[in-house]
């Protein structure tokens, strides 16, 4: 059984989340899917970006995140939109305030 990071775009810090929510197998990750994967790991982080769920649905494809045809990026654009928590660093203050 090959570990996760044997899949494209998987490198320790994602097996480690992966493996954080329940998701410790390329079978799982292939089961489960890219976007219920994702969601799980916005579960646990909130910084959890647009390029993690490519990463994450090009290891579900076998190709790198740069290979996604252009239509299911825009797919996955959409999915990050309508479901990301919005926490963004960029705006966020010391006292937690956006």
């Amino acid at each position: 059984m090959a570990s996760l990071s044997s899949l494209p775009n998987i490198g320790p810090a994602i097996e480690r989340q992966l493996c954080a929510v329940g998701i410790s197998t390329c079978e799982a990750l292939r089961e489960v899917g890219s976007r219920a994967a994702w969601l799980r790991i916005q579960s646990i982080d909130v910084s959890a970006c647009i390029h993690r769920l490519m990463a994450l649905e090009g290891a579900v494809l076998g190709v790198k995140k740069a290979e996604l045809p252009p239509a299911l990026k825009t797919e996955l654009k959409e999915f990050y939109a309508a479901h990301r928590i919005g926490y963004d660093v960029r705006f966020s203050n010391q006292n937690g305030a956006a």
